[in-house]
């Protein structure tokens, strides 16, 4: 080798090892420097930490602090507390709060086309609803729509199954639910003022009042471990099934989209999986506790808990299709989730008969 040869590839040798040494520099020195901390407020169309719901928004919160160390601490508000419950959504759409936590048809005024990521009345399940989110192209639609009013949104819990409400009386035909007064937000109220019924979006911090004082005839809210906390039973004796507007409702995170972008990407993904989380657990505590809950109302308190009759059911889902319909009718954008979410809707209907409707049918059955 040359010795001119020599000093070259030393020379190279040397450069490239104070190009590795810079790298390696730069590393460390991005790694010793202090991450950015961000401090977040929280606003719920929740009573604080009322149960399942408002405890799902807490939970949220401590997740996210908790996963990402201390660098995004977000601080929860109860539905009152800084703004009234139903102006979640303007608020955090303005930057007044970072975060929002509630259900995305409180928002139907805003758009005809929001119900459908909460719940459809005789729509999919609460494990349809998530494959349909996921896996079918609904999650890209409700960002698309919220995107409009600078919001991000994410699934961030659910009741499962809801009931369909408490009663001051019996109701044995559609003949009985002309001129009810009744709390039942989203298409559940469009639905049932078809049937001759005075609707009312109440939030769930007023309705005992509202109920208790006349004001109301009946209250639709989530289902037994809810209505057994807010007390529904001391003044409303028949509490009907099944949950037809609400079968596996889907709550909501809204972050505000400036709030959003200004996270770096390690601390988007810790919302992002901290909001399925917490699906996951508000989910299995709904089940866990709807059960004891019912049994106590049953057992304890003497409620009547109580089907709706068939022909009320019957005008219900009738109802229901013309609601949708004229929904998808009235805004382009509702007609595109609702030709996305019907097609799903009724494949999903035939899995689910197969593996889980036929599935309690066979567990019903006595052995022997």
């Amino acid at each position: 080798m040359l010795r001119r040869d020599m000093i070259a590839g030393l020379a190279v040798a040397a450069g490239l090892g104070a190009t590795a040494c810079s790298r390696e520099q730069a590393q460390d020195e991005a790694a010793a420097k202090p991450k950015e901390r961000f401090r977040w407020q929280m606003y719920t169309t929740w009573p604080r930490n009322f149960p399942g719901l408002g405890s799902g928004a807490a939970r949220l919160a401590e997740r996210i602090r908790t996963m990402s160390g201390g660098r995004l601490e977000i601080e929860v508000f109860g539905a009152g507390e800084r703004v009234p419950a139903m102006e979640v959504f303007d608020a955090v759409s303005r930057g007044s709060a970072q975060m929002g936590h509630g259900a995305a048809y409180y928002w139907k005024g805003k758009s005809r086309a929001a119900p459908f990521f909460t719940a459809l009345p005789f729509g999919m399940t609460a494990n349809e609803t998530n494959a349909w989110l996921h896996w079918g192209g609904g999650m890209a639609l409700w960002r698309e729509l919220y995107a409009d009013f600078n919001l991000v949104p994410f699934d961030a819990g659910n009741t499962g199954a809801q009931m369909g409400g408490w009663f001051r009386k019996r109701i044995d035909s559609v003949a009985d639910l002309d001129g009810l007064r009744m709390r039942i937000p989203g298409l559940g109220g469009d639905v049932m003022s078809r049937l001759g019924v005075a609707t009312v979006n109440i939030p769930g911090g007023e309705l005992y009042q509202a109920l208790s004082s006349g004001a109301i005839d009946a209250a639709e809210w989530v289902g037994p471990y809810n209505d057994l906390a807010f007390g529904f039973h001391k003044i409303a004796p028949y509490y009907y099934y099944p949950g037809w507007q609400e079968p596996g409702a889907t709550l909501e995170a809204i972050v505000n989209k400036d709030a959003w972008e200004s996270l770096p990407p390690d601390l988007q993904a810790i919302v992002e999986t901290a909001c399925l989380s917490c699906s996951h657990t508000m989910m299995a505590e709904m089940n866990a506790r709807n059960a004891e809950a019912l049994r106590e109302l049953k057992t304890e308190h003497g409620i009547e808990v109580l089907p709706f009759p068939d022909d009320v059911l019957r005008a219900m889902h009738a109802a229901a299709d013309d609601v949708v319909e004229a929904l998808a009718a009235e805004e382009p954008f509702a007609r595109r989730v609702w030709d996305a979410y019907r097609p799903f809707r009724d494949a999903m209907a035939e899995n689910t008969r197969i593996g889980i409707a036929a599935q309690l049918t066979a567990r019903g059955v006595a052995p022997g």
